[in-house]
């Protein structure tokens, strides 16, 4: 039994698929003549139906790559690889473009070694992956006495990670807290390691409380 011809108009199958296609291909290009450009092939201006010819002999695609020059720029070329490399670079791009977010990373003043190792290593993962860091030590009730204390830690802190973050300025209060701001060393010049090992140990002289002298037992 014979189908009633499909009315004009109607359903084409590769309507869709052309519509999503980024780029015009093969049968796709109605232009009558093209600028043709790819490897192993002379290029010029050609016919349309002459540049198809050869992309089927060299068995690749015709691909309209400059559709607004006159004749359209046409290059002879892979496209199922033609695509997954433009996707590969605008996968690089956006890596590249990533937006950096601000990781917070807490401490009191009587954190242990262990912990402080812990936290170390989950900072070096967050500016390695081109995020922003905040430490911070955070003073609750009397403990605001020891505010020394936490500028050490965080100067310390600052110190272990000098070689993938910057730290962008010493430490300072915020309310009951002192808090460090560290970017990825990509994005900010740091600090040599040999300067802030020096101002570290230099702190945390003038820290040192002086001994009181000793009175003489024969007074």
């Amino acid at each position: 039994m014979a189908f009633p011809p499909r009315p004009r108009g109607g359903f084409n199958p590769r309507f869709k698929k052309e519509q999503q296609q980024e780029h015009r291909t093969n049968y796709m290009i109605r232009v009558p003549e093209v600028r043709l450009v790819g490897e192993n092939l002379t290029p010029g201006i050609y016919q349309t139906s002459e540049a198809m010819k050869i992309a089927q002999s060299l068995e690749l695609d015709l691909v309209e790559i400059s559709p607004g020059a006159n004749p359209p720029v046409c290059k002879v070329i892979d496209y199922n690889k033609f695509l997954y490399d433009e996707k590969k670079k605008k996968k690089e791009i956006k890596a590249k473009a990533k937006t950096s977010e601000v990781k917070e990373i807490r401490f009191t003043p009587n954190t242990d070694d262990h912990d402080f190792e812990f936290k170390v290593k989950h900072a070096e993962k967050f500016l390695s992956d081109g995020d922003k860091v905040k430490a911070h030590v955070q003073f609750k009730g009397r403990a605001i006495m020891f505010k020394e204390r936490g500028e050490l830690l965080l100067l310390k802190f600052a110190d272990r990670l000098k070689d993938v973050g910057a730290l962008e300025g010493l430490p300072k209060m915020e309310g009951k807290r002192m808090l460090v701001m560290f970017a990825p060393k990509a994005q900010q010049k740091a600090k040599k390691g040999s300067e802030l090992g020096k101002l570290v140990e230099k702190i945390t002289e003038e820290k040192k409380e002086p001994e009181s002298p000793k009175k003489d037992e024969t007074e």
